[in-house]
This record gives structure tokens, sequence and C-alpha cells, in this order.
């Protein structure tokens, strides 16, 4: 197949674009139930907690529908899936607005979105600029954590704002009209499943490849894949992404209230990481694809941790701002380079699907953490429980990310006659 370009562009980097954008409506909503929290509490008469439990259910639901994704995208297409998810989350949202009773209103909201946007996540999308970028897949895979970041940013004001001024079943229905259009566009107009022979490499890049170590073989299985070493390193670490991550998302601003700062400085010092987070990604992506990917995820990792302990000690607001930007330097990188080095390591074919998986152990990090961070203070009176393990896991993280393959180096060795 000739290579898809017009005037030196591309065609990769807009299924990139298309990504991006799906991405930020996805996350940003997945992770933007806060503004719609309060409002359904007292139209519906739920408690905070009955909500609160439909939600965590949800983000488990959510990281339940990945591993599915990924295998639908492997067995249809990345189209099919992306109009799947498109139809289940407009489905959702309209039984989601009529829903009166609490089973309805979580089958629909905590069960259905959730499998709909895990259809239309990064990991239905990661195959795809997989199989279009070689290299500069970094690149390409940072892209969505940037969309990610921009989501969380763009929409949690949006829907704010849109729910004080229409109520949230109106913000709720007009999110799914304008997904529907964008995403449906998307897969429709730009999401191709064949890219050309050699992606985008360039032509002494050919050469080597062609010259170089043997790679994964095409009849390596599921099962074989994720009973190796590299994938359940690469499953741990984001097993400590999510616990992290999610920990302070949930826990951060109270956790700096506790510690003496104002709701106003702690809403901002943990904004700042994701402010920083969106250029971070752009850096590291750059990076990604010159300096070897382990170590550039495991100094992700460390840093993190670090970072953790770090927040945990501030005392004035300049250590708080300085904390905030130096992690927010490396936010957001983990989850790509994940996806980036299980795409190097096992191939394309198997991608979608193991990091489906992988991601399963980013969220129920998530929801581990998420529980752990209230009932530790509740019991004990300090954040140190899980702000602590939190950097615990984040450094064995950076110790095990080091032992994972080299760029360009796979799994298994090619066979050899006996003698």
């Amino acid at each position: 197949m000739p290579e898809k370009r017009l005037f030196n562009w591309y065609f990769g980097w807009n299924i990139v674009a298309a990504a991006t954008l799906v991405t930020l409506l996805t996350v940003g909503m997945r992770m933007g139930i806060g503004p719609f929290f309060l409002p359904m509490v007292q139209d519906l008469g739920f408690s905070r907690s009955l909500l609160s439990s439909m939600v965590a259910v949800g983000m488990f639901c959510y990281g339940l529908g990945m591993p599915l994704a990924g295998y639908l995208v492997g067995k249809y297409g990345t189209r099919f899936v992306l109009l799947l998810g498109t139809a289940i989350v407009v489905g959702a949202s309209v039984w989601t607005v009529h829903a009166r009773d609490a089973w309805s209103f979580f089958i629909a909201f905590g069960v259905l979105l959730s499998f709909g946007l895990a259809f239309t996540s990064p990991v239905a999308l990661t195959p795809v600029l997989s199989l279009w970028f070689t290299r500069q897949r970094g690149m390409a895979l940072f892209f969505l954590s940037t969309g990610s970041m921009a989501g969380i940013a763009v929409l949690t004001p949006l829907l704010t704002y849109t729910i004080a001024a229409a109520g949230w079943q109106a913000a709720l229905l007009g999110f799914a009209a304008v997904f529907a259009v964008l995403t449906v566009a998307a897969a429709v107009l730009v999401i191709r499943d064949n890219p050309p022979a050699h992606t985008d490499l360039l032509a002494g890049q050919i050469t080597a490849l062609q010259a170089g170590t043997t790679r994964a073989p095409d009849t390596l299985s599921l099962r074989a894949a994720m009973r190796t070493g590299p994938f359940w390193k690469v499953s741990l670490g984001l097993f400590a992404c999510g616990y992290s991550m999610n920990l302070l998302g949930t826990h951060g601003v109270p956790m700096l209230m506790d510690h003496g700062f104002d709701a106003t400085t702690s809403s901002l010092g943990i904004g700042l990481i994701g402010l920083v987070a969106i250029v971070g990604t752009l850096v590291l992506g750059r990076v990604s694809d010159v300096l070897p990917r382990k170590k550039i995820l495991a100094t992700i990792y460390f840093i993190r941790g670090l970072g953790f302990v770090a927040l945990m000690l501030v005392g004035t607001h300049w250590e708080l701002y300085g904390a905030a930007a130096i992690g927010g330097l490396v936010w957001a990188g983990s989850i790509a380079l994940s996806s980036a080095i299980l795409a190097d390591v096992y191939g394309v074919r198997l991608v979608g699907v193991l990091y489906g998986f992988a991601y399963l152990g980013h969220q129920i990090g998530a929801t581990l953490s998420s529980w752990l961070g209230g009932w530790g203070y509740e019991t004990f009176g300090t954040h140190w429980l899980a702000f602590g393990s939190a950097a615990a896991l984040l450094l064995v993280a950076a110790a095990i990310s080091l032992g994972l393959p080299a760029k360009g180096q796979t799994l298994m060795r090619p066979q050899v006659a006996a003698g």
C-alpha cells in the first residue's frame, strides 16, 4: 500500500487528532462526575453514600470494559467499537435522565455509561495509533494523555456552568449529543485500521528494521503473553499509577486542607498538577521516541513517589506550588509509555487487549485508594497511611520498570534447531 502522504503530511496525525478529541470527551466525562454529584443527590433524593457507591462501581465497570474493548477492536476494528460505544453512551444518557429509582439509575449511569465510555477510551484507540506509528509511536500515544488532561481541564468547568444554567439532565443530554456527533464523525471520516506498509518510518529506518532483531511471533497467544514478565511489570506499574492518581484526585484537597491550607489554595495546588501535565506530556512524548522508554517510565514513577511525600510535608504556598509543578511534569506520562512498551514488546496485534487488562489493574488501584484514603484518615487520624503507601508503591513501580525489555527487544527469542 502506498504511504498516505499529502504535501509531506502523514495521515496518521489526522488519526491522532481525532483520537485525542474523542479522548478529551471520554475522559473528561468519566473523570468529570463531580459537577453532577450534588445536583443528582438533591434531585433524586439519594444519599451521598449511595451515589458515591454507584460512582465507585462505575469506575470499576469502566476498567472492566477496557479488556473487552481491546478484544473487540482486534476482532471487529476500531470504527465498530467506537460506534458501539457511542450508541451505548447515548442510550445510557437518555435512560439516566428518565430514571427515578436507584436500581434503574445505577444500571444506566453506573454500569452502561461506564461501559460505553470504556469502548471510546484510550484503550480502544491505542491499537490504531500503534498500527500507524513506529518511529514516533511514543509521541502519538502521548497525545492521548494530553487529551485526557485537557478533558478534565475543559469539561469540568463547562459541565459546571451548564448544570448551573440548565440542570444536570440537560447537561448530560447535551454532552451525549455533542459526543455522538464528534465521535461518529471521527470514526467514519478519519479512523482507519489500514496503515501504510512501513508506517511512519523513514527509508533508512525501514532497511534497519528489516535487518534487526526478530519480532514476537504472530502466533503468540493472549494467554501466553499474559504469562510473561513484561506484562505483569507494566500491570503492576499501572496499579500504582491508578492508586496514586485517584487518591490525589479524591483526597488531595481534603488532605491539604487538613494540613492548614485553605480550600482555594488547596484546589489551585492540585489543579496546577493537571495544568503542568499538559505541557509535560508533550515533552515526554518527544523524548520517549529517543531515550529508552523503560528508563523514562521508571523516572516518572520515582519522581511521582517523591512528590507524594513532598505534598505531605509542604508548609507554605510556594512549597505547595513548587511540588505541584514538578509533579505535574510527570503526572500523565506513565499510561502512554506503558501502552507504547506493550506495543514494542508484544506487537500491535495484541496491544489493545493486553493494554485493556493492564488498565484494569489501574482501575482496581483507583478503587482501593478511594476507600483507603477515607478509611485511613477516619481510623488513624492521618493521611500518611494512604499517601505514604502511594509513595511506596510508586517507588516499587520505578524499580520494577527498570527490568522491562529495552526498545526493540522482544519477550521471546527466536527458536533455533538443537545441535
